[in-house]
């Protein structure tokens, strides 16, 4: 059995389909959808068109939850643009969504952690500004409770794999439309890839256990960064083109 996990696609629309693309080689038995699928000034109607009739299963991440909990004033410059794009049938999508799922009777899939939609699972922000492998203490008690022999999870838009107690292992693909990132809360950081791939994951059952191999996908990302730079989203389109902030 191969699982191929997408995450933080971020309305790169051209990034998913140069994804999708790529899984056509592999073959995958399932794909799934870890969530933060449309909220950037990319392509979110785009994406949205996309992703709907192929009926992946697909947890709700924060930025996909931040579409639908609050009014369009309250929305930062990450939900606002997408929003504007988005028809009554795409929010209705995003509401519908789980906060986890198991698929396949052994996987289990979240977005953050169980517990929150919004903390990374194995990365730690230190006060300066810079993130940090959490210990494994910190790691396994977010997965309390969670028995399945594979877990994944999204939202740091960083590729690892952690072993975990019971032989379970904890996976998250990367982003694959969104290779960096900065923000102010709780004060200022960023997170950058350092290249403009678009990440994904392939985790196959084998006898020794489940295996993960992890895939960047260079794609032409030329009419998405002229989207966030026509758009005046000049940091996006610096990430997008580079993997690095500006």
């Amino acid at each position: 059995m191969k699982i191929a996990a997408l995450a933080d696609i971020h309305g790169n629309i051209d990034a998913l389909e140069a994804v999708l693309a790529d899984l056509e080689r592999h073959r995958p038995d399932t794909i799934v959808n870890l969530g933060d699928s449309l909220s950037s000034p990319l392509a979110a109607g785009e994406t949205a068109e996309r992703l709907l009739p192929l009926s992946l299963p697909t947890v709700r991440g924060n930025h996909d939850r931040a579409l639908v909990d609050r009014p369009e004033a309250d929305m930062g410059d990450w939900e606002a643009p997408a929003f504007r794009e988005l028809s009554g049938a795409h929010l209705q999508w995003i509401r519908d969504m789980p906060s986890a799922l198991v698929v396949e009777g052994e996987v289990y899939m979240c977005h953050a952690t169980p517990q929150n939609d919004d903390v990374m699972w194995t990365e730690e922000l230190l006060p300066s500004g810079h993130f940090t492998l959490k210990s494994q203490s910190e790691i396994e008690v977010l997965a309390e409770g969670i028995s399945y022999p594979l877990i994944l999870c999204g939202h740091s838009h960083t590729p690892r794999t952690v072993m975990l107690s019971g032989e379970r292992i904890l996976v998250n693909p990367g982003s694959v439309g969104c290779p960096g990132f900065s923000y102010n809360v709780p004060f200022d950081h960023k997170l950058e890839m350092a290249n403009p791939f678009a990440s994904y994951a392939i985790i196959e059952k084998t006898e020794a256990g489940w295996q993960p191999t992890f895939h960047q996908v260079r794609y032409d990302s030329s009419r998405m960064v002229k989207i966030a730079r026509d758009g005046g989203y000049d940091e996006w389109a610096n990430v997008i083109a580079t993997g690095r902030v500006g």
